[in-house]
């Protein structure tokens, strides 16, 4: 996604800095990067530490290193198995927030999200007039869905 800046219309330039969720597993990022495919669809790629050498553990080889899902609306989500000898970060303090207009396709992804998940706010109408919600998936990854205008 490109943005412009605001300030004088003759200095305006591109922008292009993105800022993109990146996820930390133990052991399930290849079953986690899948899931998130079948939620927003697009193409997913994913990197082993075999893939590059990055692990002396043979146990390791086969966990994810980078994985990267690009989906057909430009969401662009990131994840990794975090390696035995690592503390892997939770997600205790931060929500993935996913916001847009077509209620319809937040609804399907509300839907598939919740699946195996547990829900802290349903999807229903907010008192800022959109239909928002809040729920934990089933990998533990705490989301907030808002279709509708922006909060």
């Amino acid at each position: 996604m490109t943005r412009w800046t605001s300030g004088d219309p003759s200095k305006e330039t591109a922008v292009a800095t993105h800022l993109n969720p990146y996820l930390s597993f133990r052991d399930n990022a290849r079953d986690a990067m899948e899931f998130y495919r079948t939620v927003f669809g697009g193409e997913l790629t994913l990197s082993t530490f075999g893939d590059f050498g990055a692990s002396d553990d043979p146990a390791e080889a086969g966990k994810i290193m980078h994985g990267q899902l690009e989906s057909p609306g430009g969401l662009v989500l990131m994840g990794a198995d975090t390696p035995a000898g690592m503390e892997r970060a939770t997600q205790s303090n931060i929500s993935v927030s996913v916001s847009g207009q077509d209620l319809a396709e937040l609804q399907g992804y509300w839907d598939r999200l919740a699946e195996g998940g547990t829900i802290q706010e349903p999807f229903a109408q907010a008192p800022w007039g959109a239909t928002f919600g809040m729920l934990t998936d089933r990998f533990g990854v705490a989301w907030m869905i808002n279709a509708g205008p922006e909060m």
